[in-house]
């Protein structure tokens, strides 16, 4: 790609407030619109979301780029037929612990199209020291609609399945192979317990999931959150209930039963820390039912995409329940799912 061009396109964009048009007519956007699903060019957390909106003339998108959250880009641009996506912050430098300056480094996403509801492009992450610039590849498949909001009968579920046995981790494996594994099962219950060594380098422990994988499923579980912990349970391997001790917080998509960064639950229904919580989960097709402790607190709506960590940006696949373990204690007992079979 011709990267310099983009480049002085990109500041003339950034410093002259010049809206979509200046650069193309506005049907020249047409075939960016919508969501994607994005496969990144790394050996794991490949998993990536994209969704291109055009209002009042001008262009806007979210991101989601491996972990973490998704996130509205600062600066979405139209250079002929590139599409170019503009991330920034001011950082603070430092010399000998006293600001010193302040910058704005940028990371800047360049994607074209490849073919009907194909994407491909690639993210631009310049390094610390303002020298030189990490460039990663990526494609994109375009997304469909989620449609009307599917109704269940009690007669569309199957028999359920015991996923937890209570006496060892049959029917459980790391997701990465390699990694230090926390998980235990102790009189009933399955416990994650990463320890860390005071004065050493963090571990990182590793996430744990099914052998087995699933489609549409009602999924209940007890959890145990100790205070200040945190994990997940991520449906099909890609959508992740919020599972921490965020109890006294402010609604947020982050807290307790949310879908992290994508669904707000609505109201707060958390315990405090330590005790008990129930969670009931139904997936079917692309929408999400979630109660905990008794209440509804995401009812029927839309999951638009994959959330961080997900294992695969394929929303159509069957996939395993995925229990994040990397990022403090947790304890769980009583999980049993029911497959939505129709």
């Amino acid at each position: 790609m011709k990267t310099r061009i983009f480049l002085a396109l990109l500041l003339v964009a950034l410093f002259s407030g010049l809206s979509v048009q200046s650069f193309a007519q506005e049907e020249l956007a047409e075939p960016f619109l919508g969501m994607w699903a994005l496969t990144l060019d790394y050996e794991n957390s490949n998993a990536g979301w994209l969704e291109v909106r055009q209002e009042k003339g001008y262009l806007d998108s979210d991101l989601l780029w491996r972990g973490g959250s998704v996130n509205p880009v600062g600066h979405t641009l139209l250079a002929g037929d590139i599409l170019l996506l503009i991330k920034g912050q001011d950082v603070v430098k430092k010399i000998e612990g006293k600001p010193d300056r302040t910058l704005h480094p940028i990371q800047w996403f360049e994607v074209s199209k490849a073919g009907e509801d194909r994407i491909e492009g690639v993210a631009n992450f310049p390094n610390r020291n303002g020298i030189g610039v990490e460039v990663v590849s990526f494609t994109g498949k375009r997304i469909p609609p989620e449609g009307k909001a599917p109704k269940l009968k009690k007669s569309m579920f199957g028999d359920p399945v015991k996923l937890f046995n209570g006496t060892d981790m049959e029917g459980w494996e790391l997701v990465e192979k390699d990694a230090p594994n926390g998980w235990k099962a102790v009189d009933g219950v399955m416990v994650n317990d990463p320890v860390q060594k005071q004065g050493e380098d963090h571990i990182r422990y590793g996430n744990l999931r099914t052998k087995a994988t699933f489609e549409d499923f009602n999924l209940k579980l007890e959890v145990n959150v100790p205070k200040g912990s945190n994990s997940g349970v991520y449906l099909r391997g890609i959508y992740e209930v919020q599972v921490m001790d965020s109890y006294g917080k402010e609604l947020d998509s982050h807290n307790m039963g949310g879908l992290y960064s994508r669904i707000t639950p609505s109201e707060a229904a958390e315990k405090p820390a330590g005790e008990w919580q129930e969670m009931d989960i139904t997936l079917y097709k692309r929408y999400l039912t979630v109660k905990l402790n008794g209440k509804t607190i995401i009812d029927n709506q839309p999951v638009k995409g994959v959330t961080g960590g997900a294992l695969t940006s394929d929303q159509f696949s069957p996939g395993p329940i995925f229990l994040q373990g990397d990022h403090g204690k947790v304890s769980y007992r009583n999980i049993v799912l029911t497959p939505i079979v129709e």
